[in-house]
C-alpha cells in the first residue's frame, strides 16, 4: 500500500506565496508520475501540475508562470512552489502518485487566497 502526505497548504494573501510538499511511502515499486489537483466548492477536480519519471512536467494554463512542480526521487516527495497566488486559486489541493498499475491519492490540504 502507497501512502500520501500532504502539507504547506494555509490561508494567504492576494499576490502571495505557498510551497506545498507531499511525501510518499509504502510499497512504491516504479513511479510514472506525480502531480497536483485541486477542487474548489462546486466544481470539478482539475489537473494543476504534474511531472513525470523523465521530469516532464505539464501545468494547467490557469497556473503557467505562476506555479512551479518539482520532485524529490530519492524522498519519493513531491513539491508545488505557488506564487503570485488569486482568490480563484482557493481550493482543496490533492497529491497524486501514478504507478504502472495504480493511482494513489492524499488526503487533502486547503489553499485559502483572500483579496
Amino acid at each position: 500500500q502507497v501512502q500520501l502526505v500532504e502539507s504547506g497548504g494555509g490561508l494567504v494573501q492576494l499576490g502571495g506565496s505557498l510551497r506545498l510538499s507531499c511525501a510518499a511511502s509504502g510499497s512504491i515499486l516504479s513511479i510514472s508520475a506525480m502531480g497536483w489537483y485541486r477542487q474548489a466548492p462546486g466544481k470539478q477536480r482539475e489537473l494543476v501540475a504534474l511531472i513525470t519519471s523523465d521530469i516532464i512536467t505539464k501545468y494547467a494554463d490557469s497556473v503557467k508562470g505562476r506555479f512551479t512542480i518539482s520532485r524529490d526521487n530519492a524522498k519519493n516527495t513531491v513539491y508545488l512552489q505557488m506564487n503570485s497566488l488569486k482568490p480563484e486559486d482557493t481550493a482543496v489541493y490533492y497529491c497524486n502518485l501514478v504507478t504502472m498499475s495504480s493511482s494513489y491519492w492524499g488526503q487533502g490540504t486547503q489553499v485559502t487566497v483572500s483579496s
